[in-house]
């Protein structure tokens, strides 16, 4: 009775590490404006070396973002949790639903989450047969349509240390450049069944400067037999949808 998977029960103890982690973010959390590293620091009584790594890692995977010097915190924080009516989803979501009623295939937001891309809200097709979006999972940037998105508008550096560890090949790698930069040039991404088989979809980038809609994109997606004629029009419609929602973002 005593034990569970042959491991003996017992209290749970407080761990260092993970004490320093719920420290950081309770102190960033406590501040809108941000907190310096010298301030978490102080709250840890640790040298900023020590935390220094800590705070990058919460950074690269999204539990953090920094901005001028300042650490606030990240999309990841909002974006595994089930926390709907946040300023992006309530922008986002009427013109989601004006793009599922013109289409009626899944219509999705994702954000960036460290080197992932999350979805948020997803509003899907009343169709029998229809995509299906994983909802607050992280999910590879490329090559999903939202992820080119991303990555397309993401800064330069990120951008080039991203592809640089998943395309060791430099001819591969060449080409996934040549295709985000036609993707930020043209303010859309295709996926045409390199994610799923039998699923192609369509995306534009929300480029909103508001540190609380992070970044972001919308896409639509379906069966590849039923979407793949209509891209370039569902590409149309994004173009105008991802302006409605940034200029609600303003």
């Amino acid at each position: 009775m005593g034990e569970s998977g042959g491991r003996a029960r017992g209290p749970a103890k407080e761990h260092r590490t993970v004490s320093r982690v719920t420290t950081i973010l309770e102190t960033v959390a406590a501040d809108p404006h941000g907190v310096r590293l010298s301030v978490l620091a102080g709250a840890l009584d640790a040298p900023k070396t020590s935390v220094h790594g800590l705070v990058k890692g919460l950074v690269a995977t999204g539990y953090l973002q920094e901005q001028g010097g300042a650490y606030l915190l990240g999309p990841a924080v909002g974006a595994l949790l089930p926390t709907p009516g946040t300023p992006l989803v309530d922008a986002a979501r009427p013109t989601m639903q004006k793009l599922r009623a013109e289409f009626d295939e899944t219509v999705m937001l994702g954000t960036l989450v460290g080197d992932s891309v999350v979805y948020l809200e997803a509003i899907e097709s009343t169709q029998l047969i229809r995509y299906s979006a994983p909802l607050r999972k992280r999910r590879p940037l490329y090559p999903t349509s939202i992820g080119k998105c991303l990555l397309a508008n993401l800064d330069r550096a990120s951008r080039e240390a991203y592809l640089r560890e998943r395309f060791p090949d430099p001819e591969e790698r060449d080409r996934v450049e040549r295709e985000l930069a036609d993707i930020a040039a043209d303010g859309i991404a295709y996926n045409r069944g390199e994610t799923v088989p039998d699923v192609s979809a369509v995306a534009g980038p929300v480029l909103s400067h508001r540190a609380d809609a992070g970044t972001a994109a919308v896409s639509i997606a379906g069966p590849t037999t039923r979407v793949a004629d209509r891209l370039d029009e569902m590409a149309t419609a994004m173009r105008a949808a991802v302006q409605e929602i940034t200029y609600r973002l303003r």
